[in-house]
């Protein structure tokens, strides 16, 4: 998806698919294993439960591998993992938002210093690119799931902050701390929903030529090989061919 700021929105439509689903299936049953520690193992009663399996199902991640994610949460009582945010520089001065789930904050600034200094680019300090995106709930529905009208009018009863219509899609944007209650909102209305989340979108975007695009990617895929990285996000405009 062009112009699409974040990495796992997109990375999907590359090779390796085997690859790319082992890995991105890890990551999920990590944040379902955290998620169900903090909160309760009910996923009715735990937001971010809930919303981690919801995005697991999405992602046609197995039913056993869900429920052994969620039992690891009483089998590791002594892991300590930590929702740790990372801001930097890719190639051609691209802002980068790095969100990890990690037990190890040391390991994981190591790890992404020197994927970035690999691929051209800088580890920040914090505040150093933030300014550039805003961090908001997104849920994404189905479009043929309800009319324009219908989104535009619970969008805006919900409270929501913007919503927009695209080919296959309607996007509800929200305030990152409404995301939730929102989210739940919507649910009443339709269970046809693609993707759900908090997010940082950029404020502008950067414009890169074919080789620049390239570079990125390998950038991106290197920091995806990561196993504490969660997301990452950038100001640029992607292209996948």
């Amino acid at each position: 998806m062009a112009g699409h700021s974040h990495w796992a929105g997109i990375k999907h439509k590359k090779g390796r698919q085997d690859k790319i689903r082992a890995k991105l299936f890890s990551k999920l049953s990590r944040e379902i294993t955290v998620a169900a520690k903090l909160g309760a193992k009910d996923p009715e009663s735990n937001p971010r439960l809930r919303t981690a399996i919801q995005l697991a199902r999405q992602s046609n991640m197995p039913k056993d591998n869900i429920e052994r994610a969620i039992n690891k949460s009483e089998a590791n009582l002594n892991e300590n993992f930590q929702n740790l945010r990372y801001e930097g520089y890719g190639p051609f001065n691209v802002a980068l938002i790095i969100e990890t789930l990690s037990d190890n904050k040391n390991r994981s600034a190591s790890s992404i210093r020197t994927i970035l200094s690999r691929n051209g680019g800088r580890l920040g300090e914090n505040g150093s690119t933030k300014h550039l995106f805003f961090n908001c709930g997104i849920i994404q529905v189905n479009r043929k799931a309800l009319s324009d009208e219908e989104v535009l009018e619970s969008a805006i009863l919900f409270g929501a902050k913007d919503c927009k219509s695209f080919s296959n899609i309607h996007e509800i944007i929200t305030e990152k701390e409404d995301f939730y209650k929102i989210k739940n909102l919507v649910e009443t209305k339709t269970d046809s929903i693609k993707h759900t989340g908090i997010e940082w979108r950029p404020k502008s975007y950067i414009d890169l030529s074919k080789t620049q695009n390239e570079k990125i990617i390998k950038m991106l895929e290197d920091l995806d090989e990561e196993d504490d990285i969660q997301n990452t996000f950038t100001n640029c405009k992607l292209t996948i061919n």
